[in-house]
């Protein structure tokens, strides 16, 4: 029970600290959606090594590098990994600057159908009725959206159909989570470099020298917030972990209403509500199933 009461907390914390990225990159002017990007890819790797180091990973990373040579396949797919995650790390980023961030919190409120949906098609995972349920009230939210706009924002597309493709490549390459972070980070260097120094403005540091030590602290805040998530997967059964991760779009939502400011049409909430009605009910399906697990 204790370990299960910090596993909670730990869930709550990373949800907390990946909600207060949108915010601390407004702090980081001048530096377009792409700087900020690439940034906090180049600051990530020496704050995950860190991680690393603390967590004492080392021979597990080691482990993790010899599997790519003896696999030749694995090595092809890593890129792969590497470029959906990129495309993720940068639309979160990119989306407060360019006031699209409700648009985020309404995509990572329909990955979990979505995830549920994959596990049915692509793994012959079976419906239970209550998830049946939330789908066709995901359903009903989109096709209401569809109708109001005449179309899907794209924000909204990449964030729900990016996430799938991306978790079934890495269940696949069944490398450990904070190995494969690493691994990805390090793909993604050499693009970060190539965009800060082919892109990036010029003498930024000097004139906004604060930068020195705010993108560190963005890079640390990514770190923190990824080793709280996987400390909280080892410690809570994968159902309850899994409710815990609907507490991140409620906050991302928040963020992107009350300080960002973003603007919310009425009309929206016919959009909002029947996908909220489908989480409420994915969550209480798994809190149900849950319990039942724990009893027998």
């Amino acid at each position: 029970m204790q370990l299960s009461g910090r596993g909670v907390s730990l869930s709550i914390v990373a949800s907390i600290l990946f909600a207060l990225v949108p915010g601390y990159v407004q702090l980081l002017a001048p530096l377009d959606g792409v700087q900020v990007f690439a940034q906090r890819v180049l600051w990530s790797i020496p704050a995950v090594l860190l991680l690393v180091t603390l967590a004492r990973q080392w021979q597990v990373l080691g482990a993790t590098c010899a599997r790519l040579r003896r696999e030749p396949l694995l090595l092809t797919a890593l890129p792969l990994a590497a470029l959906l995650m990129g495309i993720q790390w940068a639309l979160f980023v990119w989306a407060p600057l360019a006031g699209r961030m409700l648009e985020v919190s309404l995509g990572y409120f329909l990955l979990p159908l979505a995830m549920v949906l994959v596990g049915r098609l692509f793994y012959g995972e079976r419906l239970r009725p209550l998830q049946r349920l939330a789908v066709a009230c995901a359903l009903l939210g989109v096709l209401h959206e569809l109708w109001r706009t005449q179309a899907f924002s794209w924000v909204v597309l990449v964030t729900v159909l990016g996430y799938p493709p991306y978790f079934m490549l890495r269940r696949w390459m069944r490398m450990d989570a904070l190995s494969g972070f690493v691994l990805e980070m390090l793909m993604l260097l050499p693009v970060a470099i190539g965009l800060i120094i082919v892109c990036g403005p010029r003498g930024v540091f000097a004139a906004v020298p604060q930068l020195w030590w705010l993108l560190p602290g963005l890079g640390l805040l990514s770190a923190l917030a990824f080793a709280a998530m996987m400390a909280s997967s080892r410690l809570l059964p994968l159902g309850l972990f899994g409710i815990l991760s609907y507490v991140e779009p409620v906050l991302l939502f928040l963020v992107a209403l009350v300080f960002l400011g973003e603007s919310f049409d009425v009309a929206q909430w016919l959009t909002y509500l029947p996908i909220w009605l489908a989480v409420v009910l994915v969550g209480w399906d798994s809190a149900r199933l849950l319990i039942k697990q724990q009893r027998n």
